[in-house]
């Protein structure tokens, strides 16, 4: 396996203090109106503050300033802060407190000298909003998604490490699908699933691997149970591997044996869908002509209120982050997004069908990132004794 090329976070921070220039306009804490542009950024949120230095803890506040960042933990990271900052090339420096009152300490010292301090109501809660308003000593700033807009476009190396998860998965299924003929529960595949991912180099499964046969297909987050893999089922499989803290999503939904003719239609129907999509993706289109495309083609077939969710979301550090592609999204996707192309129709009772690609955004289209087959039609059932 080839080694993953180094990902550095050098000069994120300025990327930051030229977000908060721009900001300008940002909607003032109420108690301050009028307040001036922030020039110092609070972070909370931990895949923003990963983003921006490269630090993996569990507690850390980050500080963006004028001339430094400024990383405040606790004891338990402060050696491991001060490795992944370096090997990271972040331009920042740690302050552990070894107690509550220090780390509140070292929080008031890293922002006094700031002329507006903003923070992202998004990342905290109302405590942590009051007791922060209570140590900034000057104008409070709400400013929301400045992180994560920046965090949309990925770099050649972020998109590297989200090309191997992608691949990871791909293996990992391919091996996991011919168990299918015999009868296996849907946890038997799901933990086969995340064994092999992690065989393949994935450093674990990406989410809460989603297994749905028969009519517990209809459920888009269903969790795995003991229900058996039957002939006459579709079974939907939702599964993504992550490689340092990257992720990929991916869902394929697989017939199996001799199944109702609405069933096979409904499989036919979202391909097609997602087949549109996927041709409707590129730098400029927005993320609401792209749900629009997959959603129209349910909808001609007489499924539209099936269709039950959005047709897809961003995918990095997390999950599910910005952009959404979703209706109504007028915002244009941009080159070096990674997003999800996911229709699905769901009839309960039945069973669901859902068929997704993680793709990279291109000025002329899209990179497709999983590679699984998505025209198995049918897996016949091995002979019972």
């Amino acid at each position: 396996m080839t080694a993953l090329p180094t990902l550095s976070v050098a000069g994120r921070d300025v990327l930051v203090r030229e977000a908060l220039a721009r900001h300008g306009s940002a909607t003032p804490d109420t108690t301050a109106p009028g307040s001036p542009t922030p020039d110092t950024l609070v972070v909370y949120d931990l895949h923003n503050v990963r983003w921006l230095t490269g630090f993996t803890g569990s507690a850390g506040t980050l500080v963006v300033t004028p001339h430094e960042m400024v990383l405040i933990t606790d004891g338990r990271y402060g050696e491991q802060a001060r490795h992944q900052i370096a090997a990271s090339g972040a331009a920042a420096r740690v302050v552990v407190g070894a107690t509550a009152a220090a780390l509140r300490d070292g929080l008031e010292q890293s922002i006094e000298a700031g002329r507006a301090v903003g923070v992202d109501p998004g990342e905290v809660t109302h405590a942590q909003f009051e007791a922060l308003r209570s140590q900034a000593k000057t104008n409070l700033v709400a400013c929301g998604g400045v992180v994560q807009q920046l965090r949309r476009r990925k770099s050649p190396a972020e998109i590297a490490r989200m090309k191997r998860a992608a691949a990871c998965t791909d293996a990992a299924l391919a091996e996991c699908v011919p168990m299918m003929s015999s009868r296996p529960t849907e946890r038997d595949v799901r933990d086969e699933l995340e064994y092999r991912m992690r065989r393949h180099g994935a450093d674990g499964p990406s989410y809460d691997t989603i297994v749905a046969t028969g009519p517990n297909g209809a459920r888009p987050h269903h969790r795995p149970t003991s229900a058996v893999i039957e002939e006459g089922h579709l079974v939907v499989i939702d599964v993504g591997a992550l490689v340092d803290g990257y992720h990929s999503d991916m869902t394929r939904t697989y017939l199996i044996g001799e199944v109702d003719p609405l069933l096979r239609r409904m499989h036919d129907v979202v391909r097609e869908s997602q087949l549109a999509g996927l041709a409707a993706v590129r730098a400029g289109v927005s993320a609401g002509d792209v749900d629009k495309t997959c959603r129209d083609v349910i909808v001609d077939a007489g499924m539209g209120s099936e269709f039950i969710h959005s047709t897809g979301h961003g995918v990095g550090l997390q999950i599910h982050e910005q952009p959404w592609v979703r209706t109504a999204m007028p915002e244009p996707l941009q080159t070096g997004e990674l997003v999800t192309v996911e229709p699905g129709v769901y009839r309960e009772g039945l069973g669901g069908v859902r068929i997704e690609d993680l793709v990279v955004v291109t000025a002329t289209g899209c990179d497709i990132l999983t590679e699984s087959p998505k025209d198995i039609s049918c897996l016949q059932l091995a002979p019972t004794n």
